[in-house]
């Protein structure tokens, strides 16, 4: 049985959340000096990865704005090649990417929920 695709997009709001959380206040130098608050943000970044691979194919189509396949590609990077993990480009990701996704996120329970 498939959950409902906005229990996955509520999850991955969730570690959006988390990692704005654990990230507030700081920059880049803190970060990258700061292995807990790095283990805490690849940790979330792994679960978005994994909850958007959750969602169903046609799903993903339905929003093609959003980079499906490179926030499952950032998780199997992250799991796979954790020695290698480019803390600049985690960051980056942070910094660029975050906020627009979750707006984008957002908008996508919004019209989910609003199709009920």
């Amino acid at each position: 049985m498939e959950k409902n695709p906005v229990l996955y997009l509520q999850h991955i709001l969730e570690c959006i959340t988390k990692i704005k959380q654990y990230t507030v206040g700081f920059d880049e130098p803190g970060f990258l000096e700061n292995s807990l608050v790095q283990d805490a943000v690849i940790r979330n970044f792994e679960i978005i990865g994994e909850a958007t691979k959750h969602l169903d194919s046609d799903f993903r189509l339905k929003y093609p704005k959003i980079e499906w396949k490179k926030i499952a590609g950032m998780r199997d990077k992250l799991i796979h090649d954790y020695i290698g993990v480019d803390l600049w480009a985690v960051w980056a990701v942070i910094e660029d990417i975050l906020p627009e996704l979750e707006k984008q996120i957002n908008y996508i329970i919004e019209t989910e929920n609003n199709k009920s």
